[in-house]
């Protein structure tokens, strides 16, 4: 049987994603491995670093790309980036992939495939702890504002996977502390300075959340009371559009948001086969059709759903 890895993707593009891969290779003790696709990898224990050109977010199904040239099946994939955003907010931020929200005849403009989302890393409540432990052990809180953000953008890949983000603008991008700070939550939560196993995370509960603003303030929450956290859908991610009449199975709001909910179950679903998939709606987000519509669907579907108390 093959090896089974977890694999680092870097964006050579990307000075973020650069100097978080220039921090990991400082901290940590790599070997050299094989080119693939003609790109730098590097070994450290069950883990592997790949080192391409340009950037990732077009790149699909880089975890099959990396098992057709080396046999060894890719687990999970992280990616360290830069996080870009018109507000300009100096953040460090973790997130989940994916573009459920767009129709199937849809591109989605920023890579991914459309009307799906691949499985969210079930690690990324237990790093979003750590990265706040490591933004106050580098004096960043005072400079950067530390949190999830909800899904959105591509590749398309089929495993677990997170990006982890320093952001918004290019002058921050370069911030070589916040880099080692990123690097050192990922040592932390793949073992990287010691021969330890990288952990597995087998919850007995994962929450997929609905509704809210882009950086997530309600799944933030929920991460702090220590709840594991799937995909997150912001309001303009479940777009509908008003029916008349009673609300039923065949006279639900049209849009895009069904198949939106569906995706982020069934890949957080996916990520963790061995857990309870729950929904959690940020209820003040919507209107009340809106949130009566949502209840309406997850209940046609057996998707069990509730309020913090409920996952703690």
């Amino acid at each position: 049987m093959s090896e089974q890895v977890i694999v680092i993707i870097i964006s050579g593009g990307d000075i973020a994603s650069t100097n978080q891969a220039e921090s990991l290779l400082m901290k940590c003790k790599w070997t050299t491995g094989p080119l693939v696709e003609g790109f730098r990898t590097w070994n450290c224990n069950s883990v592997r670093l790949w080192w391409r050109d340009g950037g990732v977010l077009f790149e699909d199904n880089l975890d099959i790309r990396w098992e057709n040239v080396t046999t060894e099946r890719v687990s999970e994939v992280i990616f360290p980036s830069r996080h870009v955003a018109a507000s300009g907010l100096p953040c460090l931020t973790i997130h989940p992939i994916g573009t459920p929200q767009y129709g199937v005849n849809e591109k989605p403009p920023f890579g991914g495939k459309s009307a799906d989302a691949p499985p969210p890393s079930p690690r990324m409540s237990s790093w979003m702890k750590e990265l706040k432990n490591q933004a106050s052990n580098h004096d960043l809180l005072d400079e950067f504002v530390v949190s999830f953000e909800t899904t959105h953008h591509g590749p398309w890949i089929s495993v677990p996977s997170l990006f982890i983000e320093i952001g918004s603008t290019e002058d921050k991008w370069g911030h070589k502390k916040a880099a080692s700070a990123l690097a050192d939550v990922i040592i932390s939560g793949l073992n990287l300075d010691s021969n330890v196993m990288v952990p597995e995370i087998v919850p007995k509960k994962v929450v997929f959340c609905l509704g809210g603003g882009h950086y997530a303030p309600q799944p933030m929450r929920l991460s702090d009371k220590g709840v594991v956290i799937g995909h997150m859908l912001a309001n303009y991610a479940l777009k509908m559009e008003k029916t008349e009449g009673e609300l039923t199975s065949e006279n639900l709001p049209k849009g895009p948001w069904k198949q939106a909910i569906m995706a982020a179950y069934n890949s957080t679903l996916k990520a963790n086969p061995n857990s309870e998939v729950w929904a959690y709606l940020d209820r003040k987000s919507f209107k009340g059709w809106q949130r009566n519509a949502i209840i309406h669907f997850l209940n046609l579907h057996n998707i069990p759903y509730g309020r913090t108390a409920d996952f703690i």
